[in-house]
């Protein structure tokens, strides 16, 4: 699998590095959007700071994209393929979980483009739909 790991990071032209590698196969992995403390607990001897790194490094080059879901803890998900984070065309639904507090990207709902006033600029959004997952009910 590293391979395909190794292949993703330099199409987005980051050096794989070991823990680059370990991070985006743990994030391959996962099903839900996953915050810093439930990665680092994936990974047997970890650096926190190292990790936290990592995930901001992804961000910034599109690889990631951050969530805030009401939870007071960011999570993180990968992008699709040809996701640049744009505001007006890759911004998706994502739904939290009340019960097993799990957080999903849903990529098929787009957030609609919001026609602001002219004098406004809008530099990010989040839609966060709550309730109870399928799993769950």
């Amino acid at each position: 699998m590293f391979q395909e790991t190794e292949r993703i990071l330099q199409k987005k032209k980051l050096r794989p590095t070991t823990m680059r590698l370990l991070v985006l196969e743990a994030l391959l992995d996962q099903k839900t959007a996953t915050s810093l403390s439930d990665l680092e607990k994936s990974f047997e001897k970890s650096d926190r700071v190292t990790l936290f790194r990592t995930l901001k490094t992804f961000q910034e080059n599109g690889l990631v994209h951050g969530i805030d879901d009401g939870t007071g803890v960011p999570k993180y998900a990968l992008c699709e393929e040809g996701c640049e984070c744009d505001i007006n065309r890759d911004l998706h639904v994502h739904f939290h979980c009340r019960i097993c507090n799990e957080t999903f990207c849903l990529p098929n709902y787009k957030i609609p483009e919001i026609d602001l006033p002219k004098e406004f600029r809008s530099e990010e959004a989040n839609l966060v739909v709550k309730g109870v997952c399928g799993k769950c009910i």
